[in-house]
């Protein structure tokens, strides 16, 4: 299940593994050092089975277990999977666990449990009733945004699992769990089945990317002089405007090269800010007076990627943000732990001047998270636009019995102030016309002029 806007890969977004310190056979307490035994994963349906380096991922919900992927220690609390990114293993102590997903942002806690859940000891039905119930309870367990969408999940179930039969065809059953989630308006749902059954959630009026990307990027690269660069296979471009004023466009964080691998796109990533954030740039008589960052085409990828922008965009550290999961079946408002990200003032030139930042509806997931960790950076950013998607979280990738596919968010982003913006999008500052059908037929870019005039005002 894959969509270029959402963050990465689903198989690879959200995806929580355990991680142990591979080794022969070792006493009960060196094997519950190195990870062995079962866990939980707090807050994201997700139970775990690791032994003598090999890990058993399962996907759970109260009424169903499904496995999902095993993967194999390397060796320094590191393992690797078939379809999955590397993620590692932090000892918490009392037992616990704590890992980190490559690519993605903070981490998440292993609780211990005695025994996998009683449904991973028997097969799933994969008749569309049975389909139909896990859709269902596994947003119920795990969505957070019921409420702020004004959908009533217990009421979407009582309308709709009637009209799904024991017999009913693929296309009557993709329709029903389409219609469930599509009042909910989340560029981070997505249902997939086949090549003709796809649907991907966005909030209303967001217009088409297709519609809107090619014309975007002519009248803003219009506007840019001959010295534009483009790095990251086209995902990243700089320009040094008049007035000492530095353009920095991302359009995505994720496909930096060919295999996407995150380390190779970390490198990528070093390599173009390496050009960009240079010594002459950051000081003396002709450094930057601005820096106008634009994110209004931004499809998303890897949080971990925009905090590593950040990082140079500081001389001191600060809050990016803190991430919380709901952990709770029955109560909807328990969530995990808060944890936070920082940002780090990375070694080497760093640009710590006025910024820019330019945003619209089509700033989605990783371009909104990356948004977010700017607000603490002082001096802070304006922003200038419209605001983003609404959409932060990892995804949570899932399967269904009968082979299909789905996704949706679990996770809340909040600021050091503890405000959140799911669901609204991060506000602008300033409020300009971004990339509307009259600007893009008379060749207009408002919110990259009104940048321009700020910075050089």
């Amino acid at each position: 299940m894959q969509n270029t806007s959402r963050k990465r890969r689903y198989a690879s977004a959200a995806l929580i593994g355990a991680l142990l310190l591979t080794g022969t056979a070792a006493s009960p307490a060196h094997a519950a050092a190195r990870g062995d035994g079962l866990w939980q994963v707090d807050g994201y349906g997700m139970a775990v089975s690791v032994e003598d380096g090999r890990l058993e991922a399962y996907e759970t919900t109260r009424i169903s277990c499904r496995p999902w992927f095993t993967a194999t220690g390397t060796g320094g609390g590191h393992f690797t999977g078939e379809g999955v990114p590397d993620f590692t293993l932090r000892p918490a102590g009392h037992g616990r666990a704590r890992l980190a997903v490559q690519g993605s942002t903070g981490v998440r806690d292993l609780l211990p449990i005695a025994r996998l859940p009683e449904t991973c000891d028997r097969p799933t039905p994969a008749d569309p009733v049975s389909t139909f119930d896990i859709f269902w309870q596994t947003f119920a367990e795990n969505y957070p945004f019921f409420r702020q969408h004004g959908v009533d999940w217990d009421a979407m179930r009582a309308s709709h699992r009637p009209l799904v039969r024991p017999d009913s065809t693929d296309d009557e059953l993709f329709t029903v769990l389409r219609s469930m989630i599509e009042p909910l308006h989340d560029a981070h749902t997505g249902l997939v089945a086949d090549g003709t059954h796809r649907y991907f959630g966005v909030r209303e009026g967001t217009p088409a990317r297709a519609t809107v990307e090619e014309r975007a990027l002519e009248i803003t690269d219009a506007q840019l002089p001959g010295s534009r660069q483009t790095w990251a296979r086209g995902g990243i471009t700089y320009a040094d405007l008049p007035g000492r004023i530095g353009y920095l466009r991302i359009t995505k964080f994720a496909g930096y090269t060919e295999d996407g691998d995150v380390a190779d796109d970390s490198a990528a990533l070093d390599e173009a800010l390496d050009a960009i954030v240079t010594a002459g740039r950051t000081r003396g008589p002709h450094a930057l007076r601005g820096l106008i960052l634009d994110l209004r085409l931004n499809r998303g990828g890897s949080d971990a990627l925009g905090i590593r922008i950040a990082e140079r965009l500081t001389g001191r550290p600060y809050l990016a943000y803190r991430k919380r999961a709901r952990n709770d079946p029955d109560d909807p408002g328990s969530r995990t732990r808060p944890v936070p990200v920082p940002v780090r003032p990375r070694p080497g030139p760093r640009y710590t001047g006025p910024v820019a930042v330019l945003t619209g509806s089509l700033t989605v997931s990783a371009g909104e998270t990356f948004t977010q960790a700017l607000l603490g950076r002082r001096p802070a950013p304006v922003r200038i636009g419209q605001p983003t998607q609404g959409v932060f979280s990892d995804i949570m990738p899932r399967t269904l019995p009968n082979g299909w596919e789905f996704a949706l968010p679990n996770e809340e982003y909040f600021t050091a102030a503890g405000r959140t913006f799911d669901v609204t999008g991060i506000p602008p500052t300033i409020a300009c016309p971004v990339f509307t059908p009259a600007e893009l037929g008379s060749g207009t870019d408002s919110a990259l002029r009104k940048a321009r005039d700020l910075l050089t005002g």
